[in-house]
């Protein structure tokens, strides 16, 4: 196999998320900043990563944490100032690495002036930038469609007489983006961080923008269990998903790629099958739709190898694969696992084909945090307690040392620590070479030097019980990924070339041998030079 194409940065790369509130407070109050992320710089650059993704740091009220966003061309003061956000692309781009912002498309905040606009009167210019309909002929909402936090997904206005949308929040009206007025505001707010130097996006539930014509009521969920929660007692067929949403991508699209190397990512949260329309139909769609199937897979080596091996038969031809394993939405890794096969997990995040998506303090191995119900802030959380539904648990601060609140602030900060911060932080795993964020730097800096990892194909070799086994290739070198998913030792059933190279293991080796032991695993250079 030989590639003559050169391949754009983000296909080798490795895009590293930071939560802007949880990474570093420069200011004392307890809350993350964009001075902060500035001060710690230097440790995403030599954790091994290309790219930085930056949850939202745009004015807001903050029901959402910034995903209700009252102006997007603009730098929420509790995380700085817009010469704050310049001066740290500008170190960013120093360290070598890159910055993704993420953009919020489907509403914005009931305080955004848009939205003031278009709820002061029925005949207001804006009314039409948002999604308003009379109440159902017997009364009520227009229709059944629920949000996404519960509840209807319409809001009334006395005001005005009228309801409007709102796919999640009620203080989250949805844009109406079949509107051209609002499609060309908003292509207005991707340039003018593009103009800035920006190198891309992550488009928040991009399959939510365009709803169907007429707003027909979603059909019942015949699968639905209450501990699934509330929005999923219907099927999303006609508010989420509609074919028109393609063109939006394709014009997003052709914006991107008129300021050359530039990267979109897409959260789509749908099916494989259908989630591939997002690389684009007639015209190039985002370059990445996230793959969150790690998220939730079963943990078991053939429910794995099915799942990576259907995810690479429906990709399109020239698209390129992605991996997301953890997220500000998702329960910690090590927290679903276990810290043994967050190891593992990590392995495979990091050889399979594609780009992957790191969340920090993942690499910590950062597992579960109670939250006192007196310190619950997410709304999803508020909204339906009980449910096991709460986002904090994902989202609290970096521990950095050993210090008073682990470095984070000279404050108390917005949600707890991990409880063992004062053991699990980033000081205290830099300087052990056997702890996981060790783990992390190295296979990094082996996915980095190996042309194989890094850009190569993909092939199975075995998925058998608890193990998974698979080869990366290119027509320089072969590397062989062994996995063991399970708490007992495992024999290997292939023999060994007396040629072949450990490059990294989840565990210490001092040589090959045939057995995986319980937890481990190992990537090891089958062919190709000696390893750099």
């Amino acid at each position: 196999m030989t590639t003559t194409r050169k391949a754009p940065w983000w296909e080798s790369g490795v895009i590293y998320q930071v939560y802007p509130r949880s990474f570093q407070d420069s200011n004392g109050d307890g809350v993350g900043d964009l001075r902060g992320i500035e001060q710690r710089l230097d440790y995403i650059a030599a954790l091994g990563v290309d790219a930085i993704w930056l949850s939202p740091i745009f004015p807001s009220p903050m029901v959402d944490f910034g995903y209700d966003v009252a102006d997007y061309c603009g730098v929420d003061p509790l995380f700085g100032t817009l010469d704050d956000f310049d001066r740290l692309l500008k170190a960013v781009h120093a360290h070598g690495l890159r910055l993704l912002l993420d953009f919020v498309p489907n509403h914005s905040s009931d305080q955004h002036p848009w939205f003031l606009e278009s709820r002061r009167s029925r005949d207001n210019p804006k009314r039409d930038w948002y999604i308003w309909r009379d109440p159902a002929p017997g009364g009520g909402p227009p229709n059944n469609w629920i949000s996404d936090m519960g509840g209807s997904a319409w809001q009334w206005d006395e005001a005005t007489g009228q309801y409007y949308l709102h796919a999640f929040l009620k203080e989250q009206p949805d844009l109406n983006w079949r509107n051209p007025a609002v499609r060309a505001a908003m292509t207005d707010v991707l340039r003018f961080w593009f103009e800035r130097g920006v190198d891309g996006f992550r488009i928040d539930v991009l399959w939510h923008m365009i709803k169907a014509e007429g707003l027909p009521d979603n059909p019942l969920n015949p699968h639905y269990r209450a501990e699934l929660g509330e929005k999923l007692k219907l099927l999303q067929i006609h508010s989420t998903n509609q074919p028109e949403v393609h063109d939006i991508a394709a014009a997003f699209r052709a914006l991107a790629d008129s300021y050359g190397d530039r990267l979109l990512v897409g959260e789509i949260c749908l099916p494989v099958e259908t989630l591939m329309h997002y690389y684009g139909r007639e015209a190039p769609g985002v370059h990445l739709p996230f793959n969150f199937q790690l998220l939730d897979a079963p943990w078991h080596a053939q429910s794995l190898a099915a799942m990576i091996i259907a995810y690479e038969a429906a990709l399109p031809a020239g698209a390129w694969p992605n991996w997301v394993i953890g997220s500000h939405d998702a329960p910690r890794i090590a927290a679903r696992l276990g810290e043994p096969q967050a190891r593992v997990a990590a392995m495979l995040l990091l050889t399979l084909r594609g780009t992957p998506t790191l969340y920090q303090g993942d690499e910590l191995g950062i597992g579960k945090v109670e939250i006192p119900p007196d310190r619950i802030r997410d709304p999803q959380d508020l909204r339906q307690p009980g449910m096991g539904l709460g986002r904090d648990r994902s989202r609290t601060p970096m521990p950095w040392d050993g210090s008073a609140n682990a470095g984070f602030s000279t404050a108390e900060p917005w949600l707890p620590l991990n409880p063992d911060w004062q053991q699990r932080n980033v000081q205290a795993e830099q300087h052990d070479s056997g702890s996981i964020l060790s783990l992390y730097r190295e296979l990094l800096r082996c996915r980095r030097a190996s042309s194989a990892l890094a850009l190569g194909a993909f092939e199975l070799v075995a998925a058998d019980g608890d193990l998974l086994v698979y080869d990366r290739f290119d027509d320089r070198e072969r590397v062989r990924v062994a996995l063991n998913l399970a708490g007992n030792a495992i024999k290997l059933p292939f023999d060994f070339d007396p040629a072949a190279k450990l490059l990294v293991g989840t565990h210490p080796r001092e040589s090959m041998g045939d057995m995986l032991r319980p937890n481990e695993g190992m990537a090891f250079r089958l062919s190709g030079p000696a390893a750099a």
